[in-house]
């Protein structure tokens, strides 16, 4: 049995029941018969069905939304955005699909023709998180289904409705009953059956958006089973601030990025590394920044931040930051649990970080910013650089030259300059290092699980 759990309240929404490895196994048999049928149709046959869903997704963004902030906890406002980007995502490949999808011809010489194609693998495993539990869903499944392919949705147990209203809208919007499937697996069981979901011969591709703990895991099992993977997990995204930067300006989009879903997503900004010049100045304006935000209710509009999705979520973040603290770090603000229901976290602020302590190179999924003093751009890369992950980054400075010489040497899947990290249908999205591999979005998300054909033949 599932019981998901308001995290404003700590009370019970709902309760599901979880499946067996035998009706999983129907499910996935019901997709695949989809699948056959689904690849068959034209590009321009599956845009018409993806712009509908598009639509759906528009006209009922407010239940939707509604939906997200009970589950999760996000900000009522962020959860309508989430709504309207899921529904711009599957605008994008309605409309490029054909293009990207298009068959790449050349001549070979001695009269020899050569052709590329792009064809659907079978269906995709999708295990999903909570953190936005529609956008990371559809980001995915859109080009996987655009491409021809079948889903299968594990997931996250504590948005298990949002997974449910997302197999209905496909529905509403006209695909095929069964081509989009969720399955709902508790978390004692998640192991054992994602394994078995992987292993099944209908299953040709997994994406994972989750912790590397959970990446590594998946990994192993797609691996053995010879299943193509694409793996989104931590971050830990450095935001370098250099001495000719906007300092006030900087101030607020570092920690608008840091309070965004309350600091719970991979690419959320979580490690300020300030040039010395100006470290003092920053510090003092993030401060009153982090203090001034407003904490509460996700259905109150004059609120930025809402409560962490779970309780343990809460508890492995305070425990971090009691550690960091404990190591030497200076408690700015924040770094209580407060008294009363649900799972709220104040924005903290952690100054004073250094090498050795966990938030100095480790993720923190939640509003607690860690602030770390660079003498000039090369210490300001090196620090950047000191951390196992590799998935977001952004460099804020007065000189574009100078900010792009400095994004040059991050090792990162993405980098913004003077702007915070988000991903956008129209650019690659991924990571290096132990925040994954693969990438969604664009032309590159839409040829993961193809199929890469190479014909070779003589005309007449």
């Amino acid at each position: 049995m599932i019981i998901t759990v308001n995290p404003a309240t700590a009370e019970p929404i709902a309760e599901y029941q979880t499946m067996t490895s035998g009706e999983i196994r129907e499910a996935i048999t019901r997709s695949y018969w989809d699948y056959i049928s689904w690849k068959e149709l034209s590009i321009s046959e599956r845009s018409v069905l993806m712009k509908r869903l598009a639509k759906l997704l528009r006209l009922e963004k407010e239940q939707h939304a509604a939906l997200i902030s009970r589950e999760m906890g996000k900000p009522l406002l962020q959860a309508v955005a989430e709504v309207e980007k899921s529904a711009l995502v599957c605008d994008y490949y309605a409309d490029n699909a054909a293009s990207f999808l298009k068959p790449e011809e050349s001549n070979l010489g001695g009269g020899v023709k050569g052709v590329v194609k792009f064809e659907p693998i079978g269906l995709v495993l999708g295990i999903m998180p909570w953190n936005f539990p529609f956008w990371q869903v559809f980001r995915f499944a859109a080009p996987a289904i655009m491409a021809g392919n079948g889903i299968i949705l594990k997931h996250s147990p504590n948005v298990t409705g949002s997974a449910i209203a997302i197999e209905q809208l496909f529905r509403d919007a006209g695909f095929p009953a069964h081509l989009y499937s969720a399955v709902h697996i508790a978390l004692d069981d998640v192991d054992r059956l994602t394994g078995f979901i992987i292993e099944h011969p209908a299953i040709q591709g997994v994406s994972l958006t989750g912790s590397t703990a959970a990446g590594r895991a998946v990994a192993a099992k797609s691996g053995k089973a010879l299943k193509t993977s694409v793996l989104e997990l931590g971050g830990s995204d450095p935001y370098i601030v250099v001495d000719d930067a906007d300092i006030p300006k900087a101030v607020d989009i570092c920690a608008a990025a840091r309070l965004l879903n309350g600091g719970q997503s991979c690419i959320a900004a979580k490690r300020f590394i300030v040039q010395s010049g100006v470290f003092e100045q920053f510090e003092r304006l993030l401060l009153q920044r982090m203090q001034s935000a407003v904490m509460g209710d996700p259905f109150d509009p004059e609120i930025e931040v809402g409560p962490l999705a779970r309780h343990d979520l809460r508890e492995q973040l305070h425990s971090q930051v009691i550690r960091s603290v404990a190591e030497g770090a200076r408690l700015l603000c924040g770094g209580t649990i407060p008294e009363g229901k649900g799972f709220f976290y104040p924005p903290t602020v952690l100054s004073g970080v250094h090498k050795w302590m966990e938030v100095y190179s480790e993720e923190t999924f939640g509003p607690v910013a860690t602030l770390i003093e660079a003498k000039d751009d090369s210490e300001a890369i090196l620090i950047a650089n000191d951390t196992p992950y590799g998935l977001g980054s952004a460099v804020f400075s007065g000189n574009t030259e100078r900010a792009l010489a400095i994004a040059d040497q991050l090792d990162a899947g993405c980098c913004f300059i003077n702007s915070m990290v988000k991903s956008d249908p129209r650019m690659p999205f991924g990571g290096v290092k132990q925040s994954g591999y693969g990438r969604e979005l664009s032309s590159y998300g839409m040829h993961e699980f193809v199929n890469i054909k190479s014909l070779c033949y003589k005309p007449g």
